[in-house]
């Protein structure tokens, strides 16, 4: 039984799928301290991800979220149309109005066990910069993937109002959330949670490689260690394991889709602790 509060995470809940629903009905904090990180795409359509985020936030003491893509989507079916930064901020005013903390609110920080350490959601987005290899340039990686049949959906329903392109978003969010960085206290390490992969290397494990272009950016190679994390949290890939990089554990904590998750062996994947860091490989590539 647990009896220390825990520093959770979790991603990928998709709870449009009732598979996945049923998932979020039954979490649970193992203690009134537990928190929960939330690293994205829990869902689409604005009234799912407002039921979801407030049901944990009724349950665990404190939720953290970072948005993936999914819910900067604007399908046709969600009666909420706004597109791009104007849906961006819409979610994060809703999540104030649940309690639950975003990367535009103060970074709170974790005292509890393998603290104390600053918590930080992160809003970065991508800009094709994970390029399959031979291609020089964000175009021809883009003919490569349309080739292969690989295409995200957000080139369609992911709009990057008011910016020119995802990629200019990208840019801007990645200058906004440095100067946030270098602004925390420096006197306490961090643990950066973002619905990305911080670092190349863990895509490189995909089915299909050309999905790489929409799942981050170059820019943020080395965050891990300019911003001092004790451990890197993400999602989107729905390749849910441990791993280190330069010594630094990344955690990839996605639910995923039910014909993915039914898959495996054991029960549905269940929120993962953060820290103490799990024991993982040490290498460049996730080993």
């Amino acid at each position: 039984m647990v009896s220390t509060p825990r520093l959770l995470a979790v991603s990928d809940l998709h709870v449009r799928h009732p598979e996945n629903r049923r998932i979020v009905e039954r979490l649970q904090p193992e203690t009134d301290g537990d928190w929960l990180l939330v690293a994205g795409d829990v869902g689409e359509i604005m009234a799912d991800v407002e039921w979801a985020l407030r049901l944990l936030g009724e349950r665990f003491a404190t939720v953290v979220w970072a948005p993936g893509n999914h819910e900067l989507w604007t399908p046709p079916e969600d009666p909420v149309r706004l597109r791009g930064e104007a849906r961006y901020r819409y979610l994060v005013e809703m999540c104030r109005d649940l309690g639950v903390t975003t990367p535009e609110d103060p970074y709170p920080v974790w005292r509890g066990e393998g603290g104390p350490v600053t918590v930080a959601p992160l809003f970065l987005l991508y800009d094709y910069t994970f390029r399959p290899y031979g291609a020089a340039t964000a175009e021809e990686a883009m003919d490569r993937a349309l080739e292969a049949g690989v295409v995200c959906t957000d080139e369609v329903l992911l709009h990057p109002d008011p910016y020119p392109s995802r990629q200019a978003w990208c840019a801007a969010r990645v200058a906004e959330t440095e100067r946030r960085l270098a602004g925390r206290d420096p006197a306490l390490p961090t643990v950066l949670v973002n619905h990305y992969p911080l670092v190349r290397e863990p895509t490189r494990v995909l089915r299909y490689p050309e999905f790489a272009l929409w799942c981050g950016t170059e820019r943020t190679a080395d965050w891990h260690l300019r911003f001092d994390a004790a451990a890197v949290v993400y999602g989107h890939l729905h390749i849910p394991r441990s791993t280190r990089y330069d010594g630094v554990p990344f955690e990839e904590v996605s639910v995923g889709y039910p014909r993915e998750w039914s898959r495996r062996a054991g029960p549905p994947p269940r929120p993962r602790a953060v820290l103490p860091a799990r024991t993982a490989p040490s290498s460049e590539d996730g080993g």
